[in-house]
């Protein structure tokens, strides 16, 4: 029978006149993971085919030198018998299998490995089943569920999509955004009554009229649950995404659609929602834990530091017909004018260890 529920959009909209305005977070949310028509939903998002490539799609360099920095770690953890890898948002499971596909090879990694992954998107957990089947992988709801061992954790491009507050500077003080209905669809608008300046960081607090600071306070609440398991349990979480070093104002909320970028009011769930992550704010979370932070890297110094130049150059000596397309995949991944700089890696991790990659 075919289905005659109303879509995402109308959804929302109908909220919107029921409930009054909605803020920037409940919308980024419902487009995401709304449990019928959110875009995690949908499947396909990631590849050529979709909406956006990820480093892990370019090139199994990406996912190798991870392998590399996790083995590292591990052994400098005394190589424990048994541990968790943990993923966040694994995809089509690709980064996982080059990860462990580099990692194995290390006499002792492969018995004592436990691989979790926490995935939302039906479509890609069928993948990742597939593509991941004989590393036997377990698939989490919430983070309390990971086994209580030594837990390593890492997340390619997970921050960036978890649901932001935005606050605009007025005359008078900051004013939450929100998403209204206008004579012509949906639109951003401001919520009439003030925040108090106290409520904001003081890294903000001389903003000026018209600027916007960005509140990603799901994102802390994941680093907040990840840097207690971590400061009980012992290992590291490795975060690699779009992001700045330290708390600042900023309109980074953006939508992509086929490779380009889109209205993110037009379609919800039809396209990506994505805003930079504040790193800043994250390495405070992990240091109240009782995590030690790296100082934030670059994806290509810290590629570069792990070998990935090396590794291109052997890759393209031993498949010459291939040697172009390696070579532009490394330029891809590491150049700072493409996603060299762009991208940034974040570490937090337990005091005593030194994770390669960082200086």
């Amino acid at each position: 029978m075919p289905d005659d529920r109303p879509d995402l959009a109308a959804l929302i909209d109908m909220q919107i006149q029921q409930s009054g305005p909605m803020s920037i977070a409940s919308y980024m949310g419902l487009c995401l993971t709304h449990p019928r028509h959110g875009y995690y939903r949908q499947g396909n998002a990631i590849g050529a085919a979709g909406d956006f490539i990820t480093a892990p799609e370019i090139s199994q360099m990406f996912g190798e030198m991870l392998g590399f920095y996790l083995v590292n770690l591990w052994q400098q953890m005394s190589q424990p018998k048994a541990f968790t890898l943990l993923e966040l948002g694994p995809g089509r499971g690709t980064l996982m299998a080059d990860v462990l596909r580099v990692a194995r090879r290390a006499p002792g990694f492969a018995e004592a490995v436990n691989v979790e992954l926490f995935e939302t998107d039906p479509g890609l957990l069928a993948e990742q089943r597939i593509r991941l089947e004989a590393c036997h992988p377990h698939w989490i709801q919430n983070f309390e569920l990971a086994a209580d061992t030594p837990l390593l954790v890492i997340a390619n491009e997970f921050f960036d999509a978890l649901p932001i507050r935005q606050f605009v500077r007025g005359k008078e003080g900051w004013h939450e955004r929100l998403v209204g209905l206008g004579e012509t669809g949906r639109v951003f608008g401001l919520s009439p009554t003030p925040i108090p300046a106290t409520s904001l960081p003081p890294a903000v607090s001389d903003a000026t009229e018209g600027e916007v600071y960005e509140a990603g306070l799901a994102a802390n609440e994941v680093m907040t649950r990840l840097a207690k398991a971590v400061a009980r349990r012992g290992g590291a979480v490795l975060t690699i995404d779009y992001g700045y070093a330290a708390t600042q104002t900023g309109e980074t909320l953006q939508a992509v659609r086929r490779h380009a970028y889109a209205d993110p009011l037009a379609a919800p769930g039809e396209t990506d929602l994505s805003a930079h992550v504040d790193f800043g704010i994250l390495g405070d979370t992990a240091r109240a834990a009782g995590l030690a932070v790296e100082p934030l890297a670059t994806q290509g110094d810290f590629l570069s530091r792990l070998g990935i130049i090396a590794r291109a150059a052997t890759l393209a000596r031993a498949n010459p017909g291939e040697a172009a397309t390696v070579n532009a995949a490394l330029d891809r991944l590491t150049s700072p004018s493409q996603m060299g700089s762009l991208f940034k890696v974040f570490c937090a991790h337990s005091p005593g260890l030194q994770p390669q990659g960082f200086s």
